[in-house]
C-alpha cells in the first residue's frame, strides 16, 4: 500500500483523489514548502504545492527513506494527509470467524502505516517549525456500524486515538494533528457496496440525509484543515457522514 506524501494535502485515489486538486486550486492564499513562505501573487492563481510520493507505509525503512527523499529534494511537507487503507471486503469478518492473516494485513496497513507516516511527518515539521497532520477516520470505529468487519473497525479506532494523543504531544511545537471521518462515501474503492443495489440502500438507509457522501462532501474540510484557516483546531475528529453517527 502506498501513501502519498505533499506539500499539501491528499492521496490520489478516493477520497484524496479529489482533495488534491481542489486544495492545489485554493486561490489567495500561501503555502510553505522547505520552510518557507510562498509569496501570495499579484494575482490569485492556484497553487502547485504537492509532490506524490510512493511507499510501502508498512515499512518503515520505506517511510524513513521517503522523506529522507522529499528532504534531499528541498521538500519538507509542512501538511501530510494519511489517507492510505484497506478494507478486505469478503475477508474481514466477526470476530469469530476472523484469520489471523487478515488481521494483520489490516493493521499494518491502516493502523501501523497511519502511526509511521505521522512519525516521520512529525520529525521532519518538528525542523521546519510545524505543519498539520490530517488522519482519515471512520464511523466504524466510533459505532458498532462495522460489526462484520473487525480489523478495519479496529484499525479506525485506533487512529482516532493516535489523533488526539499526537496532537496534545506536539500542539506546542506548532504541528496540529486531525482526523476527518467521513460517512459512507461512494469512491471506486467501494464498489462491493455501490454495485449491489441491496447492500446500498441498507447503507443509505441509516444516514439522515438520505444520500451518500461524496468526495466533494469531503474536500472542503480537508483542505479547511490544511490552512492557516484552521489554526486553533487540532486533536479533533471532524464528522462528514450526513448524520450517520448521530444516530
Amino acid at each position: 500500500m502506498t501513501d502519498p506524501l505533499r506539500c499539501g494535502p491528499a492521496p490520489v485515489r478516493g477520497l484524496g483523489g479529489s482533495v488534491r486538486p481542489r486544495a492545489d486550486g485554493r486561490e489567495g492564499s500561501g503555502g510553505r514548502c522547505g520552510g518557507e513562505r510562498t509569496p501570495l501573487p499579484t494575482t490569485p492563481q492556484p497553487l502547485r504545492l504537492h509532490r506524490p510520493l510512493a511507499i510501502d507505509i508498512s515499512s518503515e525503512p520505506a517511510v524513513e527513506a521517503g522523506f529522507a527523499e522529499l528532504a534531499e529534494a528541498g521538500w519538507s511537507p509542512d501538511v501530510v494527509v494519511a489517507n492510505a487503507g484497506v478494507q478486505l471486503f469478503g475477508q474481514d469478518a466477526k470476530i469469530a470467524d476472523l484469520d489471523l492473516a487478515v488481521w494483520q494485513r489490516t493493521v499494518d496497513v491502516n493502523l501501523t502505516g497511519t502511526m509511521l507516516t505521522v512519525k516521520h511527518a512529525v520529525r521532519s515539521m518538528l525542523t521546519t517549525g510545524g505543519g498539520s497532520i490530517i488522519l482519515t477516520g471512520s464511523p466504524t470505529g466510533l459505532t458498532g456500524e462495522g460489526n462484520d468487519f473487525t480489523s478495519y473497525a479496529t484499525t479506525k479506532a485506533g487512529i482516532h486515538g493516535l489523533a488526539r494523543t499526537v496532537a496534545a504531544a506536539y500542539a506546542a511545537d506548532g504541528i496540529r494533528v486531525n482526523a476527518v471521518v467521513p460517512g459512507y462515501t461512494e469512491t471506486p474503492l467501494v464498489t462491493t457496496i455501490s454495485d449491489d443495489p441491496a447492500e446500498r440502500a441498507a447503507i443509505v438507509g441509516r444516514i439522515p440525509m438520505g444520500r451518500p457522501g461524496t468526495p466533494a462532501d469531503v474536500e472542503g474540510i480537508m483542505v479547511f484543515l490544511a490552512s492557516d484557516d484552521a489554526a486553533f483546531a487540532t486533536g479533533a475528529l471532524f464528522r462528514v457522514d450526513g448524520g450517520m453517527t448521530s444516530l
